[in-house]
């Protein structure tokens, strides 16, 4: 594959990771500078936005129907073996490790392990990381891809101004699914077609919305989520779907 060709297939992703260094580098400055109160309001907009767009997401599962199966109750279902697995595989332990592990190398602060965490989710869980990267590597077209690169690097500010450097660490996280994606995108071709309206995006996009309201529980500090947990259930939701399908 030619230079050009991986360019033009991944420079949204690109854009991404460069608008979220850039949000960093503003919230590192603004890191200790700000009185506690207002990290907690930045960080607390951030959280209120999450649940306006996990809300629009995990509308998706009324469109995720197949056959007679609704598609909040394949959400459900989803989500609950989806998180089972998660905790039986320690998914939540694994990347706190994997954030515990670069805050050695880097020397970061106490909360560093939280914000990379927080902000790899909130980066990497929703449709337009999914959808964005299948239309940037099948046809090179990143505009959704630029549309969350801006979110994601205004919400970066606010994080890294709470949270420290490691919200900057999510870069590797968005360079590795993103444009992972992507790359794989023209193998994906055959499989979805029609990625906005394919059932199992649909699904995918639904528990992910699930997933951002217990990401948006954690920013706002009314409790505890292991979002981690539920990672599996983003890979579950397509096999599922067509599980459904074969039934129906």
């Amino acid at each position: 594959m030619e230079l050009i060709e991986v360019w033009s297939r991944t420079n949204g992703t690109v854009i991404n990771a460069a608008t979220v260094a850039v949000g960093t580098t503003f919230g590192l400055l603004l890191h200790g500078r700000l009185p506690e109160r207002m990290q907690r309001i930045a960080v607390q907009g951030v959280g209120l936005t999450t649940v306006f767009i996990a809300l629009s997401m995990a509308g998706s599962l009324g469109k995720a129907t197949v056959g007679r199966l609704d598609g909040i109750v394949l959400g459900l279902l989803t989500l609950v073996v989806g998180g089972l697995l998660g905790e039986w595989w320690r998914v939540e332990e694994g990347l706190e490790g994997i954030g515990n592990r670069i805050k050695q190398w880097v020397g970061g602060g106490g909360s560093f392990t939280e914000g990379f965490v927080a902000a790899s989710l909130l980066f990497c869980v929703g449709p337009m990381t999914l959808i964005g990267s299948l239309n940037n590597g099948l046809t090179g077209d990143a505009t959704l891809l630029i549309i969350k690169a801006t979110l994601d690097g205004l919400s970066s500010v606010a994080l890294a101004s709470a949270y420290g450097i490691g919200v900057g660490f999510s870069i590797l996280v968005i360079l590795v699914y993103q444009g992972g994606v992507s790359l794989a995108a023209g193998a994906l071709a055959q499989l979805l077609p029609d990625p906005a309206s394919d059932p199992r995006v649909l699904l995918v996009t639904g528990v992910g919305g699930l997933m951002m309201i217990g990401i948006a529980i954690n920013l706002l500090g009314i409790g505890r989520v292991r979002v981690g947990s539920f990672l599996p259930a983003l890979l579950l939701a397509p096999f599922v779907s067509m599980v459904a399908r074969w039934f129906a």
